[in-house]
């Protein structure tokens, strides 16, 4: 029997939308016959509280769980440590794996691919490196190291190593690729697949029928929701600046759910003040995302000006396959303008355009929501013709299991 290896430092229960997407793809290649073994972290990524079972069988995937390997999201220097005691971990497990005959990794922790590649030259079996961020870029960008320091040089070395030893390269838009060629241009063995939204959020919840929504008191306001990771990544700085602005605005409710550094900021600042148009929600639980996304009637996403090629937000796909506009704050070039631009469902502001957003935000008010729905159900129709969990999926798993060769120009976009 073929064996896929994967090592990802976050996988379900855990939340984080990488290890979502890593399981879709370990369930897949089990169902379709592949021994799928994954070596991940026993506590939780963004609230190492968590602790998950050492060892379990889910959907056909051997999931196997390491201490020491989260410490929450703090410091950097404490990430960098916990995600170093992951792969020390997992590194030598790997390597006596038996019958292991493909290697993924995606980019949890950052130079998971460095280690895939040393594994996959070990074993000799091909890697296949999903990237989902890049760094050093991101930690350059968020002013947390410079592009010189020998830090940002040594994850670019790596960086390099395993672009030359992967046998495939899966990014998820044109500004990642192009970003990731000025490393080392290797085009011939790179594909572009976005990411997809999960089974768990593909079914919208009327408002009438929404638990979550009666639960916390949303009533017949308009919700304007984030809900995912808060970091510096996605900056929300314009977005509560409008919330302020609108305050006297009672029919209008901002909602965030989810984690991370600037959430803990959203959170501090709502006990201080207690603004009346504001709510802000841990990470829900897997089985009542779909409450909670459908509660909304539009979905924030944020892009840092700086993130184009770096990151890629994959909330909006959630929010587009419930069927709700995307309010996006991204610069012109990003994936979030692409999608805007081609499917007409929703509206784009700059970072720090506040009187922009506001202006939006009050015509928003104003629109009958027979006009917001009908946004929302060319949401919905993107994420089916275009945004299909199933073909994308698809096309990583084929990726996986190809036993080489030559790639064609649609293989590759």
């Amino acid at each position: 029997m073929r064996t896929l290896l994967i090592l990802s430092q976050t996988y379900p229960p855990d939340p984080a939308a990488v290890g979502q997407h890593i399981a879709d793809v370990a369930e897949q290649m089990a169902a379709r016959g592949w021994r799928v073994v994954v070596y991940t972290s026993r506590r939780g990524y963004d609230d190492p509280s968590q602790r998950f079972a050492w060892r379990e069988r889910l959907r056909g995937v051997d999931v196997r769980r390491l201490p020491f390997s989260s410490f929450g999201k703090g410091a950097i220097a404490v990430r960098l440590a916990a995600q170093a005691l992951f792969m020390i971990q997992a590194l030598p497990l790997a390597l006596f794996t038996h019958g292991v005959t493909r290697i993924l990794v995606s980019t949890s922790p950052p130079f998971a691919g460095f280690g895939g590649a040393i594994l996959a030259a070990l074993r000799r079996v091909p890697l296949i490196w999903w990237v989902m961020d890049i760094n050093p870029d991101q930690m350059v960008t968020s002013g947390r190291i410079t592009e010189t320091s020998l830090v940002a040089r040594v994850f670019d070395w790596m960086n390099r190593v395993t672009l030359r030893r992967a046998r495939d390269v899966i990014v998820l838009d044109r500004f990642m690729c192009q970003r990731m060629m000025r490393k080392l241009n290797v085009p011939a063995k790179t594909a572009i697949v976005p990411p997809w939204s999960h089974d768990v959020v593909r079914d919208n919840v009327p408002h009438e029928d929404n638990p979550f929504r009666a639960a916390h008191g949303f009533g017949d306001r308009l919700v304007v929701m984030y809900s995912g990771n808060h970091g510096y990544s996605t900056p929300l700085d314009t977005l509560l600046e409008a919330a302020k602005a609108l305050e006297g605005e009672r029919e209008l409710l901002f909602v965030f759910i989810g984690g991370g550094v600037i959430k803990r900021r959203i959170d501090e600042m709502v006990a201080r003040d207690a603004p009346p148009n504001i709510v802000t929600l841990p990470y829900q639980p897997l089985a009542d995302i779909r409450y909670s996304l459908s509660s909304a009637d539009i979905h924030v996403v944020s892009l840092a000006n700086e993130g184009t090629g770096v990151v890629h937000p994959c909330k909006i796909y959630g929010a587009l396959a419930i069927g709700r506009p995307i309010l996006a704050l991204a610069p012109r070039d990003s994936y979030l303008a692409d999608i805007l631009d081609e499917h007409r469902v929703g509206w784009r502001v700059e970072h720090g355009d506040v009187a922009g957003l506001t202006a939006i935000l009050r015509d928003l008010l104003r629109m009958p929501r027979a006009d917001l729905r009908a946004l929302g159900d060319g949401a919905r129709a993107a994420a089916r013709t275009v945004f299909v969990r199933e073909r994308l999926l698809a096309r990583v798993c084929d990726i996986i299991e190809r036993d080489g060769g030559a790639w064609s120009e649609e293989d590759r976009t």
